[in-house]
């Protein structure tokens, strides 16, 4: 089969996140409507401490002990799925980690104890601000830390740290801390910014890491997917792979814009077959 669509990092659902919608089992069957070759699916780990849920989370009044719970089951529906449709499409079971105080360690008991196919590791947080959900909360976490170049040090900082420590299979969305700055491609080119992007390209050629090809930001708005262009162009000459993901959030998103990301990476020099993540090997 001509492998053309795939996910890397896809498959949030409204059973498993509460900023996503629809079941999983729904979102699975999209997948395979659409003719996915493959598909992970990376749910958000549960978080440290009821201090470092989603905003929306909290909103809602719901502990981390319960996200711990309810990422148990997900767990255990995603393997269940990944049987029950194993001759239509390819399940990959997986998790989508957090940066922020104390997730090292957390991170890899989460691993250990329930074994996911892969995991990518992903920064949606800035000296524990959540920094992603809200033009508000970003506009706060950039103040807090001294402005916008600022949290780009901040942010590349701390997904390098993260990379070390976790060595995770799929970088998620490099740059999502461009996400309300509108004037992110000057900003990456500046000396300490860039440095500290290459830095962090550098370690993921060297551990031969997959970088996702996020479509989620054109959902949103943006003119691109994260990874920007320059960073692309870059990654592409580092050898690094690159490899589309929706990070879809429903029904209605999977699989949205791929053809405009998948006309982007092939402009770029990258297309199918599309290299898989490497995978725990568990006894």
């Amino acid at each position: 089969m001509y492998q053309k669509y795939v996910s890397v990092h896809g498959g949030h659902s409204g059973q498993f996140c509460l900023h996503a919608k629809n079941r999983l089992e729904d979102i699975i069957k999209r997948y395979i409507e659409l003719e996915f070759t493959w598909v992970g699916i990376t749910e958000h780990s549960p978080p440290v401490t009821d201090q470092l849920r989603y905003p929306d989370e909290a909103e809602a009044g719901i502990s981390a002990n319960f996200l711990f719970k309810q990422f148990e089951n997900y767990m255990s529906e995603c393997r269940r799925l990944q049987k029950k449709y194993a001759s239509k499409i390819k399940i990959f079971t997986g998790i989508e980690t957090e940066t922020y105080s104390g997730y090292k360690n957390f991170i890899k008991d989460v691993v250990r104890r329930f074994r996911p196919d892969y995991i990518v590791g992903s920064v949606h947080h800035v000296d524990d601000m959540c920094m992603d959900f809200s033009r508000e909360l970003y506009e706060k976490a950039a103040k807090a830390v001294g402005g916008y170049d600022a949290m780009y040090c901040r942010y590349f900082d701390e997904q390098y740290e993260m990379i070390k420590a976790l060595d995770p299979a799929v970088i998620g969305h490099f740059d999502l801390v461009r996400l309300f700055d509108p004037d992110y491609k000057k900003r990456i080119r500046k000396k300490k910014i860039w440095q500290r992007i290459l830095r962090n390209l550098e370690l993921i050629k060297d551990r031969e890491l997959i970088m996702d090809f996020n479509l989620r930001a054109l959902y949103k708005g943006a003119n691109e997917p994260y990874i920007t262009e320059d960073i692309l162009r870059k990654a592409k000459e580092l050898e690094i792979a690159v490899v589309p993901g929706d990070d879809s959030h429903g029904i209605d998103q999977v699989g949205i814009n791929m053809e405009r990301g998948l006309k982007i990476l092939h402009q770029h020099g990258f297309d199918a077959p599309w290299p898989t993540p490497r995978l725990y090997l568990w006894d």
